[in-house]
């Protein structure tokens, strides 16, 4: 066996409306599926959505929100990134900093979730 990408990951909230609203402000597009079950597109990438409390079967062994540490490639400059986050209200908590990412160098923003989850936009090098 070989893993060849990622499809999906999930994501315990405390509130998928407003999960939905700020990944939206980000450029993502929440979706819903299945029996009203919501997830955030990007490219060819989904993150599905899990109200704490009320996951779906099967879910992570101690789901909690505010657990994650995500990264996102994002196209354009981090100064373009920057206005998107200013013009959203949401704060920059680190960043400009380098970092290395799954192919190389990286330059990223750290901003937060409404759940607390670190959320790196990068820009490959």
């Amino acid at each position: 066996m070989r893993i060849a990408s990622l499809d999906h990951l999930v994501l315990t909230v405390a509130d998928i409306h407003a999960t939905v609203e700020f990944y939206e402000r980000l450029g993502m597009q929440g979706e819903t599926f299945g029996d009203g079950r919501r997830a955030l597109r990007f490219g060819e990438q989904k993150i599905n959505l899990h109200q704490a409390g009320s996951e779906f079967e099967p879910y992570a062994l101690r789901p909690v929100p505010g657990s994650a540490d995500l990264c996102f490639l994002v196209e354009g400059s981090l100064d373009d990134v920057a206005q998107v986050l200013a013009d959203a209200n949401v704060p920059i908590e680190l960043g400009p900093v380098e970092r290395l990412g799954a192919v190389g160098s990286i330059e990223s923003l750290y901003v937060r979730d409404p759940d607390g989850n670190l959320v790196e936009l990068a820009r490959p090098h």
